[in-house]
């Protein structure tokens, strides 16, 4: 394990972003044992007969036919393993117990995962086969069980959890997701979610009408990112760097949109907080349909070095400072870096 002294402060703060791992119970550990989890599951099944779960309000019956999601009664998954590309108060050296669900409510047209999201590869699961794989994930030493692309799947993971519970399930969850969530279903996962991990992606209703066919995108990332801050704080991490609890704020660093960068970061310093753990990305890579549409030619590159630091400038400007770095890189592959995922895998 990494000493303490390698440890940036931005992780822990210097001692106020630090939580006891003795002190901890997961948040659905405690709603389960006061029966609130039932509850719960009972009002999310419901909201199936006519789904509003997220902002497309399509009130469409998913038990009998698909929405926007293209998601029915059951969750689709299209892979899950020990994860090591995600942040390293996450992936830690045992790695994040992702779980990646298949299809999307949104539409982002430079997705990287459009194989998954927009394709739906993957295999419909029971709830049962679901909490499974929780249970598997920890047995194999993952340091969290991570949701990856949760929004449209909410009942189905609140199903999956008491069976998971009775198995001995005592990871935190990460929710990991867009951000283009229902204030309705982040108050269905309050008590149950410890990390919440949304990407604030765009700013303004027009360019993400025109890069995520979702005008209202913007009100609803900023409305449930001020939700899942109520709920569970700045992020905090045990004695080993690991999160606990709290809100993990990404935003991927788009070409040319540098104000988009700009306006979030000043929202995240002023109406969120400025200690709000940070992962401003540089992974962005033309793909989907940006590559073979002229009208999305302006994002068909790369971002620039100095866009990225403009990102951090910005951030910095506004007095946000918890930013993700690597420093766990040498534990995990000390002769070949880190992989996506290690150790067993499951692809459908």
């Amino acid at each position: 394990m990494t000493p303490w002294r390698d440890v940036p402060a931005e992780a822990h703060g210097n001692g106020p972003f630090l939580l006891c791992r003795r002190e901890f119970t997961p948040a659905y550990l405690k709603t389960y044992e006061t029966g609130l989890l039932s509850q719960k599951i009972e009002e999310a099944l419901e909201c199936l007969g006519s789904c509003r779960l997220c902002p497309r309000d399509c009130e469409v019956n998913r038990r009998e036919q698909f929405a926007v999601c293209k998601v029915g009664r059951n969750a689709r998954v299209s892979s899950f393993c020990a994860h090591f590309g995600e942040e390293d108060v996450l992936r830690g050296w045992q790695g994040s117990g992702t779980i990646f669900f298949a299809w999307c409510n949104l539409r982002c047209v430079f997705c990287q995962n459009y194989e998954t999201s927009q394709m739906g590869e993957g295999k419909e699961i029971t709830p049962q086969e679901l909490a499974q794989m929780m249970i598997q994930l920890q047995e194999m030493g993952c340091h969290n069980i991570n949701f990856v692309t949760p929004e449209h799947v909410v009942p189905q993971i609140l199903e999956a959890l008491p069976y998971a519970i009775e198995r001995g399930l005592k990871l935190p969850l990460v929710y990991n997701t867009g951000a283009y969530d229902s204030l309705h279903s982040i108050r269905l996962m309050n008590g149950v979610v410890d990390i919440y991990m949304p990407d604030f992606k765009l700013w303004s209703p027009e360019r993400a009408r025109k890069y995520l066919l979702a005008p209202d995108y913007p009100d609803a990332a900023r409305n449930v990112i001020k939700a899942m801050h109520d709920q569970v704080g700045e992020l905090k991490v045990d004695e080993q760097r690991l999160a606990l609890r709290g809100l993990l704020v990404r935003h991927l660093v788009m070409p040319g949109l540098l104000e988009e960068t700009k306006e979030i970061m000043r929202y995240l310093a002023t109406e969120i907080s400025r200690d709000t753990y940070l992962n401003i990305m540089d992974q962005y890579r033309p793909a989907w349909k940006v590559p073979t549409t002229e009208k999305y030619a302006e994002i068909n590159r790369r971002i620039l070095p100095g866009e990225l630091r403009e990102a951090f400038r910005h951030a910095r400007e506004v007095g946000l400072w918890r930013f993700d770095s690597r420093w766990r890189y040498h534990l995990a592959h000390p002769e070949t870096g880190w992989r996506s995922c290690d150790g067993p895998s499951w692809k459908y």
